[in-house]
């Protein structure tokens, strides 16, 4: 049963849409992330350890809190690797173990380019979509993500 909460359903697939390629990229950043936790070595092995861990659990609630918005507005979040690597514009490095400032500036890249298209997903969903939930709920990740960047930042000034 679709919702019937004051959202065309043209508008309800456009959101969902937006949100699945959100989830996409959120799938392949936590993969990246858990990837450098698990290889990051070096003189600062610890503590890029647990950043790295810290910021793929917050990646992991997001995730989650992405497939069940793409849920309560009526579509299936897409759950195979073969659909995230499809939706995502992120991009995987497989076969690649950089050190430890290639990682921060892969993971800050990622990060930035994910808020640059939450940006425009927000003004979207607000402005095209009358959809002043999900640009809320943008927003809050958006936000979450800034903070990452920040810190993975300060990491290589």
């Amino acid at each position: 049963m679709k919702p019937n909460i004051g959202i065309s359903v043209k508008n309800l697939k456009a959101v969902t849409s937006i949100l699945s390629s959100g989830l996409a990229n959120a799938v392949l950043l936590y993969t990246k992330t858990r990837k450098f936790h698990w290889n990051v070595s070096g003189q600062s092995f610890m503590e890029l350890h647990k950043l790295f861990e810290g910021q793929y659990k917050q990646l992991e609630e997001a995730i989650d809190e992405l497939a069940e918005r793409i849920n309560k507005l009526g579509a299936d979040a897409p759950g195979t690797m073969a659909e995230f690597i499809n939706l995502a514009g992120l991009k995987e490095s497989p076969g690649k173990y950089p050190a430890q400032k290639e990682m921060l500036k892969e993971l800050l890249a990622d990060h930035e380019t994910v808020i640059v298209n939450l940006r425009i997903a927000i003004e979207d969903c607000a402005e095209k979509y009358n959809d002043s939930g999900t640009a809320d709920f943008l927003t809050g990740l958006m936000e979450g993500h800034e903070t990452m960047a920040w810190t993975l930042r300060r990491y290589l000034s």
